[in-house]
């Protein structure tokens, strides 16, 4: 009975009538040729049958590669370890599925044995970022084992250009090899399979709803004004123009100190102006200052001479700036040397100093009177003459100074040790045209012979 079908069918083929093909190219018929030849089993059949009827559109996109050009490398990741940014100029080469880095350019008939790193694309992330750099035009390439690379060009044209290039790899590496696991940073997590990443079509518009984050971060640089951009001077133009147009309508100090956007400073105020706004004649931190130091400082070691820690000393200065309430018996401030270290840089910051400029030759030819007396009387005539603020704060100064001398048994400060400190911090000339080491040894005799004298000269108490 199969020797019957087999007859038949044999006969039919011969009586059937010869089927004329159309002109193939060569090409084609060599592929018929060889599925004719080779084709051994049922299953290669099946699989050369189907290759001849694939449309152009079912088959997979082929990444456009790149020669190579130089781009700004760095580095910030080694398998979700951390690395110091250092960004090296390499020669850059893109493959089907490789991102190749040089340290020189290569050519085509050298062997590239230069090469220093190999970038996989198959299962990276590639997205625009502005938090990693402060460059511009800079993009981010994550790859599945979770090592990041920054890569910047000052040209955002050429910047795009990788940027496109290197997508398009990835997302031909990736859905060739039927979809890559990504290692998040610094973790053994796996993120979303990269189909479902930022920045690639194969989204979902729920997802992208879901992100709105990651899309305006990835049409950043989509924009048509980064595409239709004449040049970089059009954008330099602009924000030239912008800034034209912000300084003219900037509003004036006065308006922003009465909207209270910028307050009033402590530090660096001239004396006359911080008293008569605070309705005082001796500045409140000064007075807060010397309460401190009477309360907790006067047996400690090298008072005024010992430095306190810089860093503290500045957010102190900086509390006190923004007219915060402040309070020197709080723990951050228990250190006593970082209070006489701000109070230091009060007076050496003051526009003019403690003893205003026009007394300063007065003062020293005051003190180089020899007779003790007459020396006495001239110096207190010039603290007299000053203005009042600098006279009431004059006076509180050298009467806590005069404190702090009683105590020089367990302070080891003496009055030369004092003077040393306050001479250059409480008086200097305008215009330091002199030599300024005698300067410096006049401002000691003057802190040091008025501290001596001070009963006298401010007719303190004699308790």
């Amino acid at each position: 009975m199969a020797g019957t079908r087999i007859t038949n069918i044999q006969s039919a083929a011969k009586q059937s009538p010869k089927i004329q093909l159309p002109q193939r190219s060569s090409a084609a018929l060599e592929a018929v040729q060889i599925r004719k030849k080779s084709s051994q089993s049922s299953g290669d059949r099946l699989s050369q049958s189907k290759s001849m009827v694939l449309q152009e559109s079912d088959l997979p996109p082929k990444p456009v590669g790149l020669k190579g050009e130089h781009l700004n490398v760095t580095k910030i990741s080694e398998s979700g370890k951390k690395q110091r940014k250092n960004w090296t100029v390499m020669w850059s080469v893109l493959t089907t599925d490789q991102l190749l880095f040089y340290k020189e350019k290569q050519h085509e008939s050298s062997q590239k044995t230069s090469k220093t790193d190999v970038v996989h694309l198959c299962g990276a992330l590639i997205q625009w970022t502005t938090e990693k750099s402060s460059r511009k035009n800079v993009f981010q390439i994550t790859t599945n084992t979770g090592s990041e690379y920054l890569l910047q060009t000052d040209c955002y044209s050429t910047a795009g250009k990788w940027y496109d290039a290197i997508r398009k790899s990835v997302d031909s590496s990736t859905k060739s090899d039927g979809g890559f696991s990504l290692r998040r940073s610094n973790s053994t997590d796996f993120l979303p399979r990269h189909s479902s990443l930022p920045g690639h079509g194969s989204a979902s518009p729920s997802s992208k709803q879901r992100n709105p984050v990651h899309r305006r971060s990835i049409n950043m640089f989509g924009s048509s004004k980064l595409k239709h951009s004449t040049s970089d001077s059009a954008d330099k133009n602009g924000v030239k123009n912008r800034l034209k147009k912000f300084i003219i309508r900037r509003p004036s100090m006065k308006t922003l100190q009465e909207k209270g956007l910028i307050k009033d400073r402590v530090f660096g105020c001239h004396l006359l102006t911080l008293c008569e706004r605070e309705g005082n004649t001796v500045p409140r931190f000064v007075q807060i200052c010397v309460d401190a130091v009477d309360k907790r400082g006067m047996e400690v070691d090298g008072i005024y001479r010992v430095s306190g820690n810089l860093a503290t000393i500045q957010k102190l200065r900086f509390v006190v700036d923004q007219e915060e309430e402040l309070d020197l018996d709080q723990g951050q401030w228990e250190d006593i040397h970082v209070v006489t270290g701000a109070l230091k840089m009060f007076f050496r910051e003051l526009p003019e100093p403690l003893f205003p400029f026009r007394f300063f030759q007065l003062f020293v030819d005051a003190v180089k009177i020899k007779e003790s007396k007459p020396k006495v009387q001239a110096v207190k005539k010039l603290i007299q003459e000053m203005p009042k603020p600098n006279k009431d704060t004059m006076k509180l100064l050298f009467s806590h100074l005069h404190r702090v001398l009683a105590f020089s048994r367990k302070n080891l400060m003496s009055t030369q040790g004092i003077g040393i400190v306050f001479g250059p911090t409480l008086m200097w000339p305008e215009l330091d045209a002199g030599n300024m080491a005698v300067n410096m040894v006049y401002q000691n005799q003057i802190v040091e012979f008025i501290l001596i004298e001070s009963r006298e000269i401010f007719n303190l108490d004699t308790k």
